[in-house]
């Protein structure tokens, strides 16, 4: 039984064993709220011509914090295209190759803005480090009016994505990237303007040093999720026991094993299942119920269930059988 599409169920006989036909709840996958191909786009665009601004006035006035800020949105910028690139995929029907069509590259996607905010964090580090050593004169106001227009552009583009950010954590990765870029950009105003008051130059190699800190704290949860999702670990928010018990206390079963729980998809969750049921297949009607209560207690909207009719009749029944 699996929850995609809205059609009549159907059984086939297998060895003395009933596997239960495609029988789908009405809710159908639980996708991001929205198309968010238009945020893509102007977050794209907006963020491109952004960041040659800004660095080029990083460069002109010697301001560390200012390039690092740029190289930061140049990764928002690349995260955003393959951000775009997934969604775009995710939405392709299935094929006989791709049975579940291209939706794990969403979670592809969220892998690899993790890693790339990572690299860029590494290099911000290294080139603050080095100034440190060689401190250089900062021109205070260019780079508080330039990362003052940052705010805005980044915090324009983060509420373009605000909508979508608990649904998915690959719009969640872009909305948490722009969201941290505005606040990177009012840190450096406030080097900007601090280096104004004192002539403190070494203020912006320690701003640098924050703004790396602060990627690096804001990336870790997005890295954590993306990884444990592309080795199909149970979703965040979906205890596997308590979907064991659900499917124990149908009527009729006596014995529930091979039970797997993942991610298709940063959006959809997918379950397999074996039912023991002596008695035998329960109807299409309470096979479509088990999908319904499915979605709506777990949010797992495309559960695959075999009926077996005696215990011990399953290779896959041993809990290490994968």
């Amino acid at each position: 039984m699996t929850a995609s599409d809205d059609h009549a169920g159907h059984d086939h006989e297998h060895g003395g064993k009933v596997e239960s036909g495609h029988s789908h709840g009405p809710g159908g996958h639980a996708h991001a709220p929205a198309s968010f191909g238009k945020a893509f786009a102007i977050g794209i665009g907006l963020n491109t011509v952004f960041v040659v601004i800004e660095a080029g006035y990083g460069y002109a006035s010697n301001s560390l914090a200012l390039v690092a800020d740029a190289g930061h949105n140049l990764s928002d910028v690349l995260g955003l295209v393959v951000a775009w690139i997934a969604a775009t995929l995710a939405s392709r029907p299935p094929s006989p190759r791709f049975s579940y069509g291209l939706r794990s590259s969403s979670i592809m996607a969220a892998l690899f803005n993790a890693i790339f905010l990572l690299i860029a964090v590494g290099m911000i580090t290294w080139e603050a480090i080095q100034r440190f050593f060689d401190p250089r004169p900062v021109a205070g106001v260019t780079v508080m009016v330039v990362a003052a227009i940052g705010v805005l552009i980044n915090g324009f583009t983060a509420f373009l994505f605000m909508s979508g950010r608990k649904g998915d954590i690959n719009i969640k990765g872009a909305y948490l990237h722009m969201l941290a870029d505005a606040g990177v950009s009012v840190a450096v105003i406030v080097a900007g303007l601090l280096v104004i008051v004192t002539g403190w130059e070494w203020l912006d190699p320690v701003v640098s040093l924050m703004i790396a800190a602060v990627i690096t704290i804001g990336t870790w949860g997005l890295l954590r999720d993306s990884v444990t999702m592309s080795l199909d670990a149970t979703p965040p928010g979906i205890d596997p026991a308590a979907v064991a018990a659900f499917l124990q206390e149908r009527p009729g079963v006596v014995e529930v094993h091979d039970l797997h729980v993942w991610p298709m998809s940063t959006t959809e969750t997918a379950l397999t299942a074996h039912l023991v049921m002596p008695s035998g297949h329960p109807g299409d009607a309470a096979m479509r119920s088990v999908a319904e209560e499915l979605e709506e207690r777990f949010g797992i909207a495309h559960p695959t269930i075999q009926i077996e009719l005696a215990t011990g009749s399953c290779p896959l029944a041993p809990a290490h059988a994968v």
